[in-house]
């Protein structure tokens, strides 16, 4: 009769058990499900930066080729104040057509609307060239990310 009432006590106890297991594993996949997301938008982060740095040295490329141009200033072009504002110069001239495609892959690239470029080059054929895109939705963080290149062309 006593081995009978111990048997009782210990009935259920095994549920309980089973219970907080599956209270313990649910809060590990919900932290790595967490984990998996903040890589994700760093990565996307991480990705917009690296395209950047392409697209800053693609227009060096393009003045190269037309380098007394370049240095003449007729590839120089601010960055708006406003990034939704980001407007090509045109289609005429060489130059001008650089600049309109590369805006174009500019947008393509890191977004139309939140992304611009500018370029700044001196008569020694020194340039500065610059992208400046709204990075909020990949870090959560820092809307304005920059990417500077300085080169000789």
């Amino acid at each position: 009769m006593i081995d009978r009432a111990k048997k009782t006590e210990q009935a259920g106890s095994s549920l309980i058990e089973v219970l907080i297991a599956v209270l313990v594993v649910s809060v590990g996949l919900l932290g790595t499900a967490g984990l998996q997301l903040a890589s994700l938008k760093n990565n996307q982060s991480a990705m917009q930066r690296s395209e950047a740095v392409v697209l800053t040295y693609s227009i060096l490329d393009r003045m190269r080729a037309n380098r007394d141009v370049a240095a003449a200033g007729n590839y120089d072009v601010a960055l708006p104040a406003d990034l939704a504002n980001c407007a090509a110069p045109g289609n005429g001239s060489l130059a001008e057509q650089d600049l309109t495609e590369w805006v174009a892959e500019i947008q393509s690239a890191l977004g139309a609307g939140v992304a611009c470029g500018a370029v700044d080059c001196d008569s020694n054929f020194n340039c500065t060239v610059t992208i400046q895109w709204d990075d909020s939705l990949s870090t959560g963080g820092n809307a304005a990310q920059q990417v500077v290149t300085e080169g000789k062309i």
